[in-house]
């Protein structure tokens, strides 16, 4: 006798992603990118450069790489389409927000990239919460 045991995760719905998903997992995609870049950035110089504590640069480039990896599992899964991916990458943007506006306070040449970042995470959070991708999620659609 053969049992077939339900699968533990759900198989994506049919049909396409929806743009307004795609677009918001390009963009986590690319904040996870731009946070790698940075972590190796960082843990380079610590290793090979002259910072004034390679402890702390290494640290915070293994920080760094370590805080990449939420945003791109998110974006994965909302490639995906897997209800899953919402939590991390809506946190993600939240994430950013407050980053954005240090970016901002520290003023100069800071002030294009926190105005980026800002610009990033308000549009995938408005993506993210669209009727059409919570939607193409499973989310607030009633399940049977």
């Amino acid at each position: 006798m053969s049992t077939k045991q339900p699968s533990a995760t759900p198989a994506a719905p049919a049909g396409p992603a929806p743009a307004r998903l795609t677009a918001a997992a390009a963009l986590t995609a690319l904040e996870g990118l731009a946070l790698a870049g940075l972590g190796l950035y960082m843990l380079i110089m610590g290793l090979l450069g002259d910072p004034d504590s390679p402890q702390q640069a290494e640290t915070g480039g293994l920080t760094m790489l370590a805080l990449a990896a939420l945003p791109l599992v998110a974006a994965r899964g909302l490639r995906l389409r897997r209800r899953w991916s919402r939590g991390p990458a809506m946190i993600t943007q939240l994430m950013a927000l407050p980053v954005a506006w240090t970016l901002y306070n520290a003023g100069g040449a800071l002030i294009a990239g926190a105005a980026a970042l800002a610009a990033a995470a308000v549009a995938v959070l408005v993506l993210l919460l669209n009727p059409q991708a919570t939607e193409a999620l499973g989310i607030g659609a009633e399940q049977r």
